[in-house]
């Protein structure tokens, strides 16, 4: 009855950690990363984001924009938008302004939302300035 006609955007992937790729750590990058292997950390990012359906994701993940094709266990934070697709599985909370749930995503979580005029997360020009200032306490060795 309808004719919807898709938008298909094409993202050109800057950065690709392919199927058994182990990283553990903070990963920040520019533009657009594609992960199919694992990750475990923090993500950290303006661009884009885009997790595969091989991708399996233990992280806290701060972007401009998420798409989730694979697994994420954590909390995704996107000043633009989420996008779950049909075989994901997300265990954590969203917060955007914009979220696509595709029929046969899953999320184990809570969504917040706010107004597309209100910036969700403020990016520095490098990835300390995300962080509070403190003092790094460093444990001392014991003197025998």
């Amino acid at each position: 009855m309808f004719n919807k006609k898709k938008e298909v955007v094409q993202l050109e992937v800057m950065t690709f950690f392919g199927k058994g790729t182990h990283f553990k750590g903070v990963l920040t990058f520019d533009g657009t990363a594609r992960i199919d292997g694992e990750i475990e950390g923090e993500i950290i990012t303006q661009g884009t984001l885009i997790i595969g359906e091989s991708g399996v994701v233990k992280a806290e993940i701060t972007a401009g924009s998420v798409v989730v094709g694979g697994k994420v266990i954590g909390n995704i934070h996107a000043n633009q938008k989420i996008q779950l697709l049909p075989k994901s599985v997300v265990t954590g909370s969203l917060t955007t302004h914009s979220v696509t749930i595709e029929d046969g995503a899953l999320l184990n979580g809570i969504c917040e939302m706010q107004p597309a005029e209100r910036e969700l997360v403020v990016f520095g020009s490098d990835r300390d300035s995300l962080y509070p200032k403190e003092k790094a306490v460093l444990p001392t060795k014991a003197r025998k």
